[in-house]
């Protein structure tokens, strides 16, 4: 088979199956479509199918293909992050930043804590968790990360469909998501410092400074539609610079989007570009992702390992946001339910598992142990939510 012919293929099974297992399954309210193109992309990969039929993976997943598909997701997922990052709505939670900061911060200090401690049990059981070019603070560290990590846009996504985005709940919901999202990223850029690349690191600070100051006068004086394409050309400035200081291209992704402001685009547009990439682009993403995961180490370890991770994070974001709720002395109802609404963790999470492993700061096993964590506390969040809000209006 030609380059392209088998590109196809891998594209028909990349589109078909997932949706199939979907649809037909009826799986939306404990799996959305996301979710099970990573699982998807887990089973098809080099640990599993790829393992019972080696020439089939060869075949159909050889490097020619696979470096296609990691450019295109590449591509997908950093206007994705773009997106997050002008969603974030800093205005807002500064109106309100009592409380949101106190929510925030509480949301997303004990879950790192818990996956802190978490990190340090499994590199006291082996050293095989971290990746070779990492210090034991910047593993255990990066673990914790992940633990406090809410996906903003797969929320959104599950909001839509609980029909509370665009309530008070829902708001606020919102806020609490959007500064952990920026605490986050700013976490994941101290533990991709390269003290070796200081001085270009130095340079990126003060040249984005200086190029935000330009693209925040030039912006509002340009017609919508020139915006979105402009967007597209910082954000691919933004990204290639960040890479080039040794930081992440997706920081940059998410930063070129931060300090834009989403008002100057229409959240109809914004809306529309997000279903377009989750249809067309992102399960290549989705799909490569679990393309990734290996089972290096004994199967049953990295399960282990996993349901330790859910632990510290499930109980991490809920013991917090509770923590929270007392001091600003809210109804307990709604302390749980944005509890697990915080809890959604695939996509983002999975973003900065790969950045993590791009880096070599964790090995393939923990990559595989943080995805499988991801993809069961964002499956956990409709099921723990739904009958919680049922409640909740009821006493409202």
């Amino acid at each position: 088979m030609s380059t392209i012919e088998t590109f196809l293929l891998a594209m028909l099974l990349i589109l078909s199956v997932p949706y199939l297992i979907w649809r037909l399954g009826n799986t939306d309210y404990y799996a959305p479509l996301v979710v099970v193109q990573i699982l998807t992309g887990i089973v098809l990969g080099p640990g599993l199918l790829g393992a019972a039929f080696p020439e089939y993976y060869q075949l159909v997943f050889n490097t020619e293909v696979t470096n296609i598909l990691s450019g295109i997701g590449s591509w997908a997922v950093m206007v994705f992050v773009w997106l997050a990052g002008l969603e974030l709505d800093l205005q807002e939670a500064w109106q309100h930043r009592r409380e949101s900061s106190i929510t925030a911060g509480l949301a997303f200090s004990v879950p790192l804590l818990a996956g802190c401690i978490a990190a340090a049990l499994m590199l006291w059981h082996s050293n095989e968790w971290m990746g070779s070019a990492a210090q034991d603070w910047q593993f255990i560290v990066g673990i914790g990360m992940a633990c406090s990590v809410t996906a903003l846009p797969i929320l959104v996504l599950l909001m839509e469909k609980l029909s509370i985005l665009r309530t008070p709940l829902g708001q606020r919901v919102l806020r609490y998501a959007s500064l952990d999202d920026l605490v986050v990223w700013g976490v994941l850029a101290m533990i991709l410092m390269d003290w070796h690349r200081l001085g270009r690191q130095a340079t990126f600070i003060v040249v984005f400074i200086a190029a935000t100051i330009i693209a925040r006068r030039a912006f509002p004086r340009m017609p919508e539609r020139d915006r979105w394409y402009a967007g597209l050309i910082w954000l691919s400035a933004c990204g290639l610079f960040a890479d080039w200081a040794g930081l992440h291209y997706m920081v940059g992704a998410f930063l070129s989007g931060a300090v834009l402001d989403h008002r100057w685009f229409k959240q109809e547009s914004m809306d529309q570009l997000r279903h377009f990439l989750l249809l067309v682009l992102m399960p290549v993403f989705f799909l490569n992702t679990g393309l990734r995961t290996h089972w290096n180490m004994d199967g049953a370890t990295v399960l282990v390992a996993a349901a330790l991770l859910l632990a510290a994070c499930v109980g991490g974001k809920l013991w917090g946001v509770q923590l929270a709720g007392k001091i600003l002395r809210w109804p307990a109802q709604d302390a749980r339910i944005i509890g697990w609404l915080l809890q959604t963790k695939a996509l983002i999470m999975i973003i900065f598992a790969n950045i993590l492993l791009d880096r070599d700061i964790i090995s393939h096993s923990s990559f595989t142990a943080l995805l499988l964590m991801a993809i069961a506390s964002t499956m956990l969040t409709i099921p723990m939510v739904a009958p919680r809000l049922i409640e909740h209006r009821q006493y409202s």
